[in-house]
C-alpha cells in the first residue's frame, strides 16, 4: 500500500516563504503524477500543482509565479517518488490544509486503471 508521508508547513508571515515535502513509500514503481492540493475548512479540495514523471508542471491560476513543485530526476524509484513544493510570496487566502496527492496508472488486459493516493495533510497559515 501506498503511503504518503508530508512534511514542511507551518505558520508564515504575508510575503515570506516555506516548503513542503512529500515522500511516498510503499511501492516500487515510479508514481506517473505526483501533486499538491490544499482544503479550507467548507470548501472544496483544490489542486494547487501537480508534475508528472516525466516532469511536466500544472499550476493553478491563483499560485502561478508564486510556487514551484518540483520533483527528483533521480534512477532511483524512492528518490523520484518525493516531490517539493516551494511556496513564495506568500498571501493570507494560501492558508488551508495541504494535501500530497500521488497517481499510478497501469494497463490490465487493456483496461486503463488508476490508483490515486492521498497525505494527512499539513497546515499552512499565512498571518501576520
Amino acid at each position: 500500500q501506498v503511503q504518503l508521508v508530508e512534511s514542511g508547513g507551518g505558520l508564515v508571515q504575508p510575503g515570506g516563504s516555506l516548503s513542503l515535502s512529500c515522500k511516498a513509500s510503499g511501492t516500487i514503481f515510479s508514481l506517473d503524477v505526483m501533486g499538491w492540493y490544499r482544503q479550507v475548512p467548507g470548501d472544496q479540495r483544490e489542486l494547487v500543482a501537480t508534475i508528472t514523471s516525466g516532469g511536466t508542471t500544472n499550476y493553478a491560476d491563483s499560485v502561478k509565479g508564486r510556487f514551484t513543485i518540483s520533483r527528483n530526476n533521480a534512477k532511483n524509484v524512492s528518490a523520484k517518488n518525493t516531490v517539493y513544493l516551494q511556496m513564495n510570496s506568500l498571501k493570507p487566502e494560501d492558508t488551508a490544509v495541504y494535501y500530497c496527492h500521488a497517481l499510478r496508472r497501469t494497463i490490465n488486459g487493456g483496461t486503463p486503471h488508476e490508483y490515486p493516493y492521498w497525505g494527512q495533510g499539513t497546515q499552512v497559515t499565512v498571518s501576520s
